[in-house]
């Protein structure tokens, strides 16, 4: 499929204060593309947007808050004019067994992850539809397999997944194009923050090559911006994961017994094992929800 110019662009990207938002603002704006960063760490998006090669601004918001984001939606419009690219990145995290989860940030990452892309989407999808734009998708590897000790990640991201083919259906003959963007363990504050925990670390270590390492940041964020680019329907950061899709189906009978020996080796170690919203981003969304600063670092 043949790459289009992004030159005199205008692209918003959510979560965009670090990790593969921020990249993702970086690499845009070096093609030229007007960024609009959204986020909920208004100092870091600043930061961000005063290192940006083009025009740029930030705004603070909440993805699941539909009133912020029509506000944010009208005053991107207002501020650049059009907009043609929406990066919906935004998302949190945790883990640990589902029986000791905390109900409340099991809640959040579903929330965060699957209704704030859709309130994202609801928000732009207006100014998608007049310049016949592109959204991705931010999904994960969780989309395409089940994973023990992180069912709220999971349901998120199979959620958003096919949400995401469903909106494609929708809105492709108006001339709207939707991708999907897939990802799997990537340098991030997310993935360290879940890292920092002993038991999902070692969990993680042995799960089957190659969905066992951790990935750089920059090669994964190349091959999102080539899927911009070309206005994809799928994108895959790491390149083995478009193989993952053939055999999908197999996966969760295998992850399920992987999964119960790996439970039964770990043992007293899971009693109540509850981890947090992870990395910078779930301790920013933890604190504007609740004023806490303890979740994540």
């Amino acid at each position: 499929m043949s790459r289009v110019s992004l030159e005199g662009r205008v692209a918003v990207v959510t979560g965009a204060a670090r990790g593969v938002g921020e990249l993702m603002a970086r690499k845009l704006s070096a093609r030229g593309v007007r960024v609009a960063l959204v986020g909920l760490e208004p100092d870091e998006l600043k930061q961000v947007s005063a290192r940006l090669h083009s025009d740029s601004d930030h705004w603070h918001a909440d993805v699941t808050d539909h009133e912020a984001m029509a506000r944010v939606a009208a005053e991107v419009k207002e501020r650049f004019g059009k907009v043609d690219i929406v990066v919906a990145n935004a998302g949190v995290a945790t883990g640990g067994p589902f029986v000791d989860s905390d109900p409340d940030a099991w809640r959040r990452v579903i929330e965060v992850n699957l209704i704030g892309s859709a309130v994202t989407a609801r928000a732009f999808l207006p100014a998608l539809l007049e310049t016949r734009g592109y959204l991705l998708q931010i999904a994960s590897l969780a989309a395409l397999t089940p994973a023990p000790m992180m069912s709220a990640y999971c349901a998120s991201k199979s959620g958003v997944e096919a949400y995401a083919h469903s909106l494609r259906g929708e809105v492709g003959h108006r001339g709207v194009k939707v991708g999907v963007g897939y990802l799997s363990w990537t340098d991030t504050d997310m993935v360290r923050g879940a890292d920092r925990d002993d038991v999902m670390r070692e969990l993680r270590q042995r799960l089957p090559w190659p969905s066992n390492k951790t990935y750089p940041l920059g090669p994964a964020v190349d091959r999102l911006m080539e899927g911009v680019e070309r206005r994809a329907a799928h994108v895959y950061g790491q390149w083995w994961l478009r193989g993952m899709q053939g055999v999908r189906g197999y996966l969760p009978a295998v992850i399920g017994t992987v999964g119960q020996r790996e439970m039964r080796r770990f043992g007293d170690r899971l009693d109540g094992l509850r981890v947090g919203l992870v990395g910078a981003g779930g301790a920013a969304d933890e604190q504007r929800r609740t004023g806490a600063t303890t979740v994540g670092k």
